[in-house]
């Protein structure tokens, strides 16, 4: 046995000491994404029920919550201490849940509170998400980030199997209000996991956590975030990268809907190709960030994770516009999101682990919620574009590599930005 926790260690590049801290880490992500997946069905549902014409009105009011959130967990992560921040975020968290369970069990068909609730869940996700990405990237070294990130991604894509099939099989035994029970007790574990691995970060601190004590408030405003992007061309470059993947994201989500559409008409077939797609996908990303995502970030840097699946997905567009039938479609999609997930992702949060604890909560923050929804307001007009250009797919497939390259050049500059970086960190603090 114990040689063969060492082969493991190996294949999944975990140094002696490491290991409690990795299950810690794949424990907070399986909960959170876990208990996410299983109500994402759930707001679609209340979502509907709103009337499918007014969604867009859903999407409007998911930004505005947005931007009133910023300042709100700003001021948060102002004032409490480093190691506080993600308890009390989820904590509050958990207690909107149970407040919606409430309401839900009273009146199951209240459209206000259905509206509420789809609004909510879609801040939740990117908040509640950023923030565990945040904690890991205060907790673990630049080298680390490289090694286990990948690894620790594979607890989010477990979670995202799971969740599904947990929220089918107790849809009906439980109910909506059930679920969401449920779901605040995931949170809740979750916070029980980042408790557990801030206290083992406490017993070995890094350098600058020993300079930056997490038991000490970030301070600064509410907006630091925001001005911090705006000063830094690092997290331009980072939101440049958001902006143009949820670009791009949207060009081959459009291109799925025609393909699709045209090969199924039934729509039972249709549901059963996007959850064989969804099985395939998450498969065969747990598979990468497992074995490969660690291996590639540490033997060929950052940059390769940014920019390899950006490349590839150019020459998908490419392969679409010359030949766009279903067994092209799937390919491209199976590779996108697999390596989105897979790499891009893990990838994209190994770029904050270089910058101070006040960018990687505020600054971290502010792209992946309000500019990443900005993105999603520009990709409203884009689709207006891909409506116009309806008897045209084919200059659409084309408008999407040229998307795909700028989004693979963004990557491969903050590879090496973020290179430079660490190297200077590490000409300042030899023992990190």
């Amino acid at each position: 046995m114990p040689g063969l926790r060492q082969r493991l260690r190996h294949w999944l590049n975990i140094t002696p000491g490491e290991t409690p801290a990795v299950a810690a880490g794949l424990a907070l992500f399986y909960l959170l994404f876990c208990g996410y997946f299983m109500l994402r069905p759930v707001r679609e549902t209340l979502g509907v029920a709103g009337g499918i014409d007014n969604l867009q009105w859903l999407f409007t009011g998911t930004f505005v919550a947005t931007l009133v959130c910023l300042p709100l967990f700003g001021w948060l992560a102002s004032k409490v201490r480093r190691q506080r921040i993600l308890p009390w975020t989820y904590g509050v968290f958990a207690s909107h849940l149970l407040l919606f369970a409430w309401l839900l069990a009273r009146d199951p068909d209240g459209l206000w509170q259905a509206r509420a609730f789809y609004i909510w869940l879609s801040v939740f996700n990117l908040l509640a998400i950023s923030l565990a990405w945040s904690v890991l990237a205060d907790l673990f070294s630049s080298e680390q980030g490289k090694r286990l990130f990948g690894l620790l991604a594979a607890g989010a894509s477990l979670g995202g199997l799971s969740g599904p099939i947990l929220g089918t099989l107790l849809a009906a035994p439980l109910g909506h209000a059930g679920l969401l029970v449920l779901a605040a007790l995931f949170l809740l574990g979750s916070i029980a996991a980042a408790h557990y691995l801030q206290g083992w970060r406490a017993r070995r601190p890094l350098p600058a956590q020993v300079a930056h004590p997490v038991s000490k408030p970030l301070g600064g405003n509410p907006w630091a975030g925001a001005t911090a992007v705006l000063r830094s061309p690092y997290l331009l470059g980072i939101a440049l990268f958001v902006v143009l993947l949820a670009s791009v994201s949207t060009f081959l989500y459009f291109e799925q809907a025609r393909i699709v559409s045209e090969t199924f008409s039934d729509r039972t077939r249709q549901t059963q190709v996007f959850g064989l797609i969804d099985i395939a996908v998450q498969s065969l990303a747990i598979l990468t960030q497992l074995f490969f995502t660690g291996r590639l970030a540490r033997r060929l840097g950052v940059g390769v994770l940014l920019m390899g699946v950006p490349l590839l997905m150019a020459l998908g567009f490419v392969a679409l516009a010359l030949a766009p039938t279903f067994a092209v479609f799937v390919g491209v999609m199976v590779l996108r999101r697999t390596g989105e997930y897979a790499l891009v992702r893990p990838g994209r949060e190994m770029l904050f682990t270089v910058l101070p604890a006040e960018d990687k909560y505020k600054a971290k923050n502010f792209i992946d919620t309000v500019v990443y929804r900005g993105g999603d307001a520009l990709s409203g007009w884009l689709k207006r574009g891909l409506d116009l250009m309806g008897e045209h797919p084919h200059a659409a497939m084309l408008i999407g590599a040229v998307l795909a390259v700028g989004w693979g050049m963004s990557g491969r500059w903050l590879g090496r930005r973020q290179e430079t970086l660490e190297a200077a960190r590490q000409t300042l603090r030899p023992d990190t």
